[in-house]
């Protein structure tokens, strides 16, 4: 959430950073006017609340010298009816206020290239080797339904489109990526690992920036109020909601698996075929807590922790700086990482890292005490993928594929998974 006083202070930044992201700016304008209103009607209200204790001690003088006190106490209710239709006007004020704040994103950084839409994103680098098949290689959806280790058929059965069973030796490849992750993440990394809840309140969905705005995206148990997480970023991020830390606990890293749920509004007919965009799916996540001055240092070394994963995997991929107008709600800085897929004969994202700045902070009101100055501040957040666990199996799939249609397992997971080095139809 911003800060009005941004808007006091500089409208036309906030203006430009807005039109940056495609969006109107006639709300700059109306939140300047809507707050110099209440700004106006408070001091109004303190002059007010200032006579009418100016009249309670006239009324008590005249009661202890037993004189008429009534056209004062009139007077005084007067003020007081006066002063309860201005309370209550400001809080509609400041209801309207906050009603259309909690609804602008965060402005982007300076560092943010300014674009349309995905097609001006910025490549920052390329990692690895893309290989070249003597053969005609497989989609991943072809391979692993014909290795029996994904089934798309009976979940679709039993839950729907865009859901699938892992089995055999594919439930054995997203667990040991799972692991692989985490244990890449917590000893070489030094995130604090957490189990988090996959249920959370409204609340915690508002903190990191999903609702309002981004209610359709989610699967919501209305009787229990209650939401399926769309990414642990949000129980991890609210770890620390409404707390303050001490400045000796900055930065802090923390890292879980969990099963993610997305609604995929507004996707209709993309990605529809194999593990690329599914309604529920595994994912490890990063979050980094951070003072001000460091965050976009801490993006870095957490895209670089992302980055890690693919090269340990000996994954091609590459990294792309967002622009303007593909950049998140809640983020003012972001690399996708995009591995690459041979059925595509192109990247696709596999790791979006965040800087979400004070933003998030602000909607969960996550501080921190400067030890030197004892100075309360709002923490920097950040988040990314560490990774999207569905779409690395699907690169190693296509990737490390053979052409008698096995699965060379990458030498790095063969300890987590039995030691197989290869995937064969059994």
């Amino acid at each position: 959430m911003l800060d009005i006083k941004l808007f006091r202070a500089n409208p036309e930044m906030v203006k430009q950073k807005l039109a940056a992201r495609n969006l109107e700016t006639d709300v700059v304008d109306l939140l300047i006017d809507l707050d110099k209103k209440r700004r106006t009607l408070l001091v109004k209200v303190e002059d007010l609340k200032a006579l009418r204790n100016k009249k309670s001690e006239e009324i008590a003088i005249l009661k202890r010298k037993r004189e008429d006190a009534s056209d004062v106490i009139t007077d005084m209710k007067n003020v007081s009816d006066e002063i309860t239709a201005l309370d209550i006007e400001v809080k509609q004020i400041s209801d309207e206020i906050n009603e259309k704040i909690i609804r602008i994103p965060n402005l982007i950084s300076d560092e943010t290239p300014i674009g349309e839409d995905e097609d001006e994103n910025i490549e920052v680098r390329r990692i690895g080797q893309v290989r070249e098949f003597d053969f005609e290689p497989k989609a991943h959806w072809d391979l692993v339904e014909e290795l029996d280790i994904v089934d798309f058929e009976r979940a679709a059965k039993i839950a729907g489109s865009r859901f699938v069973f892992y089995k055999k030796a594919g439930a054995l490849l997203e667990r040991a990526l799972i692991n692989f992750m985490l244990d890449t993440h917590v000893l070489e990394h030094g995130y604090e690992e957490f189990m988090v809840p996959q249920l959370v309140n409204r609340n915690s969905l508002f903190g990191t920036g999903q609702f309002p705005k981004f209610v359709e995206d989610v699967y919501t148990i209305e009787s229990e109020g209650l939401t399926l997480i769309p990414t642990a970023e949000v129980p991890l991020t609210n770890y620390y909601n409404g707390e303050i830390l001490s400045e000796d606990m900055l930065p802090k890293g923390v890292t879980s698996f969990s099963v993610c749920f997305r609604s995929e509004a507004g996707s209709a007919g993309r990605d529809t075929r194999g593990l690329i965009r599914l309604h529920q799916f595994n994912k490890v996540e990063m979050v980094r807590f951070a003072k001000p001055e460091n965050s976009y240092e801490q993006l870095e070394i957490m895209t670089s922790h992302a980055e890690n994963i693919l090269k340990k995997l000996n994954l091609p991929y590459r990294v792309i700086t967002l622009c303007s107008g593909d950049t998140g709600f809640s983020s003012a800085k972001t690399y996708d990482i995009e591995v690459w897929l041979p059925s595509y004969n192109a990247y696709k994202e596999i790791s979006s890292c965040s800087n979400c700045t004070d933003f998030q902070a602000r909607r969960a009101n996550m501080r921190f005490k400067r030890e030197d100055t004892g100075k309360i501040e709002f923490i920097h957040t950040l988040n990314g993928s560490g990774l999207a666990v569905g779409r690395c199996l699907a690169a190693i799939i296509e990737n490390y594929q053979n052409e008698d249609g096995s699965i060379t397992v990458p030498e790095v997971l063969r300890p987590y998974m039995r030691n197989i080095e290869k995937i064969e139809k059994i």
